[in-house]
């Protein structure tokens, strides 16, 4: 199982959750969905370009203004249920094993163990002249945190003065 991303791969990685798994179910749902519009609208731009025929029916027409503007809702909605459902699911935690307080610095993390006295640690990126052959460039940092696997994880993100990005791109 590959869970690093690498070069000409056009989806997600592989998931390493199965709320991960939905969201990927999730995301091809909808590309699926903006890939047909495109091409349909495509499609219609290019014949109506080469088209020389005019439809005087069609140019003042309540029905067909009904049409799109009723077939477009309906879209959204296939593209709105699924992601109501997504959300409402990634927001349910049972009972979780262990919380983690991640704080966004402007040039580090924090980490705090919430469940524990006084486990706090710092960690900063690893500079690309220090990095090991086995490394990963702008990723890999000092201080990495531990999480248990297989077992339910709070992960409370805050900022001290400003938010980057953290992320567990598999999760």
């Amino acid at each position: 199982s590959k869970l690093m991303s690498t070069w000409a791969n056009l989806g997600l990685q592989d998931s390493a959750s199965p709320l991960m798994e939905q969201l990927i179910f999730f995301h091809d749902h909808a590309l699926l969905i903006l890939v047909m519009i495109t091409v349909l609208v495509g499609y219609l731009m290019i014949m109506l370009f080469f088209n020389m025929y005019v439809n005087r029916f069609l140019l003042h027409g309540q029905l067909i203004e009904m049409i799109w503007t009723i077939l477009p809702a309906i879209i959204l909605l296939f593209i709105a249920m699924p992601s109501l459902r997504l959300l409402y699911l990634l927001d349910e935690i049972n009972e979780p094993s262990i919380t983690l307080k991640s704080i966004g610095h402007q040039w580090y993390w924090s980490y705090e163990y919430s469940d524990f006295n006084d486990i706090e640690f710092d960690s900063y990126m690893i500079p690309t002249n220090e990095l090991s052959n086995d490394g990963f460039r702008l990723l890999d940092v000092d201080n990495r945190i531990v999480l248990p696997m297989n077992s339910q994880i709070r992960i409370l993100v805050t900022a001290a003065d400003v938010i980057h990005s953290w992320t567990i791109p598999a999760l």
